[in-house]
Parts: structure tokens; C-alpha cells; sequence
């Protein structure tokens, strides 16, 4: 069994202003290419297929056309779910007839948990779901994170999974140790959002989405595939691509990758701006792509960026070294101001923030005779 492993599309993504609506028709063109000279069993798509719930025209007509060309002139099943940028009930619409060409769309989790069986390889398909869904859809109590929520769902999938098969599971989450970017939407705050690898290990293999580096986490059966295009420039280091997987009958795995090239890279240049607008920087260049630029000059300079444009077209950002020290050296400021603070005054800050009504004493002495207990029980 062989199957191409994609994920985080993000179709209508908008980087600082520029929609990369070309550029993922680009890198998808691609793709598709890839399904017609790899033919694999299946194709799939690990979640957030589009950038948002309501996504722009173009973005849903370029998805339409993707899928069409690879389910349909390619004959290729898809294995699709619902990530956390998208809308579960607009992917869900079609999912009972879109089967009859063997695509597979599980836009929002349901109770059923029957896998799609595909040349003797059972596929899991659990969109992402937040806590509270799973917690009311199974009536379970306690779930109260997506660890607790992953453990219930796989937990139901394990009362009848057959481990003497090859068990794929295809998610959307983030996994404990995972390396994160801008570009990734938080799923909650603190850790809660995390789910531990140990979850996964009742399946030959699992393919997910979310994080947008595939080298995301080091593991050989728990990948991610990363994004189609580089969707930031905390980006700009990694390498994108999709993941080939081959599960052979005994549940041996084999994993290539394969590397998707768009038109325009994302990435960062520095130095003075006479420097980068010397012709024997700039010709070595691809002046074209989508560019940081980050200039050492010191002292006053002339509308910078629409010089720098004359030769760069693409700049989305321009910032000054000497901003970025005067601002790390208000943050380590701000974290010396911070630490010498008690932690009641902290949680009055914080409750402040959060809230515009009083910080009573009433609830002053409350929050210190916690603290207190907490002190007491650590010391």
C-alpha cells in the first residue's frame, strides 16, 4: 500500500497583505503531478485544507480543481479531514455521495469510528475536534484537554481495531515536542493543547497536520508533513514537502519525501541598504521573492523601503537592527521589572487585564491565603 501523506494547505492564506493564492496553485500544480507519476493508492490531507471558515472565491475554486483532477481524471481515493482553521461543517458538505469516487471528507467527528479499508490498510480519519465536542459527543466528563480528548477517541477506536492489520491514523493535533512557528494557530493556552505521543502507539503509522515543519518531531511512525509553502518568515529554515509512505502487509514502513519548489521563496536579507542595492549583491539574487529585509544602518535613512522596491518588489517586511536591540533590551527590562514583582501583585495585574471589575480586598485576601498555601505545600 502506498500513499502520498499531505497536510496544511491553508488555502487563502494571507501574508502580510499578499494573498498566496498563485503561488499554492504553483506548488499544487505540482502535487498533482507528483499523484500522476507516483499513482499512489490513496492521497491524504491531514487537515486545514483552507486558511479559514469563510475562505475567499479563489481559494475554493482552486481546492475544487485540485481534488477534482487527483479523485477524479486521476482516479486517486483522497483521504480528507477538517484541521482547526477550517469550518467542519462546510467540508462535511457532499461527504455521503463524494464516496462514490472513493474521496473520503470527514469534516466533523461523529460517534461512528469505522476506518475506510483501502488494499488491506485501515484509515482513521478523526477530524479536530475541541474538548468540549468530544466531551458532549461521547458523554464523557472527563474530558477536559485534548490529551483527554485523544485518549477518549482512540480509546474507542482501539475496542475494535484488528492490530494484526496495518492501522493508519490521520489527525490534525499538536504533539508534545513538536516545533512550532508563527504561522500555527494556538489551539489553547498552556499546555492543554498538547496530546503525548504514547496516544499514537496502536497504529502502524500517523499522519498528521498542524504544525508546518516535517521535521516537526523526530519519530518513525508519528509524522507531520508540513505545509505546502512557507506561511511566515519564522519559516523561512524549513523544508516543505510531502511525505510517500509505504505500509507493507506486515506493517513494514518505508517513508520518501518529495520536495515542492513555488515560484517566489520566503526569505530574509540583511545588511546596509547601500549594500543591498549594490548590483553585485543584488544579481546573485532571486529578486523576486518574498523578502525580510533587515537593514544594519544606524542613522537616519530616506524612505528605505521604496528604494529598496525599485530592485525588490516583493518586500513584505522591513525592519532596523537597532530596533530590534532597543526592543530585546525593553523586553529584559520589562522581565527584570517583572520578576522583582510578588506574585500578588502579578495576579492583580493579570486580573486587570482579564477583567474591568474591582480587585476587592475581599478578593486580595482570597488570592494571597492561596498563594500562601501554594508556597507552603512547595516549600
Amino acid at each position: 500500500m502506498k500513499f502520498i501523506h499531505t497536510a496544511d494547505w491553508h488555502l487563502g492564506k494571507l501574508v502580510h497583505g499578499i494573498y498566496m493564492t498563485e503561488e499554492q496553485r504553483v506548488v499544487l500544480n505540482q502535487f498533482v503531478e507528483l499523484v500522476a507519476d507516483e499513482k499512489p493508492d490513496a492521497v491524504i490531507i491531514a487537515g486545514d485544507l483552507y486558511d479559514r471558515s469563510v475562505p475567499p472565491t479563489d481559494a475554493v475554486n482552486l481546492l475544487d480543481e485540485i481534488l477534482y483532477r487527483i479523485n477524479v481524471e486521476l482516479q486517486t481515493p483522497i483521504l480528507a479531514i477538517s484541521g482547526n482553521h477550517d469550518s467542519a461543517e462546510r467540508l462535511s458538505f457532499g461527504s455521503s455521495w463524494y464516496r462514490n469516487s472513493q474521496f473520503y471528507m470527514q469534516g466533523k467527528l461523529t460517534k461512528d469510528l469505522t476506518p475506510i479499508r483501502l488494499n488491506g490498510v485501515n484509515f482513521y480519519l478523526v477530524p479536530y475536534a475541541e474538548p468540549g465536542t468530544v466531551r458532549e459527543l461521547f458523554d464523557d466528563q472527563s474530558v477536559h484537554s485534548h490529551e483527554d480528548a485523544m485518549k477518549a477517541i482512540v480509546g474507542r477506536i482501539e475496542k475494535h481495531l484488528n492490530p494484526t492489520e496495518p492501522n493508519v491514523f490521520i489527525g490534525h493535533a499538536f504533539v508534545i515536542g513538536g516545533a512550532t512557528t508563527d504561522s500555527e494557530r494556538v489551539l489553547s493556552v498552556g499546555g492543554s493543547g498538547c496530546v503525548s505521543q504514547e496516544i499514537f502507539s496502536p497504529f502502524t503509522y500517523t499522519a498528521l497536520g498542524h504544525l508546518h515543519s516535517p521535521d516537526a518531531i523526530k519519530h518513525d511512525r508519528i509524522k507531520y508533513s508540513g505545509s505546502l509553502l512557507k506561511y511566515s518568515f519564522s519559516e523561512v529554515s524549513q523544508r516543505k514537502a510531502v511525505s510517500i509512505v509505504q505500509i507493507e502487509s506486515n506493517g513494514k514502513l518505508s517513508i520518501e519525501e518529495k520536495f515542492l519548489m513555488p515560484d517566489k521563496d520566503m526569505r530574509e536579507i540583511k545588511g546596509c541598504l547601500d549594500e543591498l542595492l549594490d548590483p553585485s549583491f543584488y544579481s546573485n539574487q532571486k529578486i523576486d521573492d518574498y523578502l525580510k529585509v533587515i537593514l544594519h544602518d544606524e542613522g537616519a535613512i530616506i524612505d528605505p523601503i521604496n528604494k529598496l522596491r525599485q530592485v525588490y518588489p516583493n518586500i513584505l517586511h522591513l525592519e532596523r537592527r537597532i530596533d530590534r536591540v532597543d526592543l530585546k533590551e525593553k523586553q529584559n527590562i520589562n522581565l527584570v521589572k517583572r520578576e522583582s514583582k510578588t506574585e500578588l501583585t502579578l495576579f492583580e495585574e493579570f486580573y486587570h487585564e482579564m477583567t474591568t471589575s474591582e480587585f476587592s480586598q475581599e478578593k486580595r485576601s482570597l488570592v494571597a491565603s492561596i498563594i500562601d498555601q501554594v508556597k507552603g505545600e512547595v516549600s
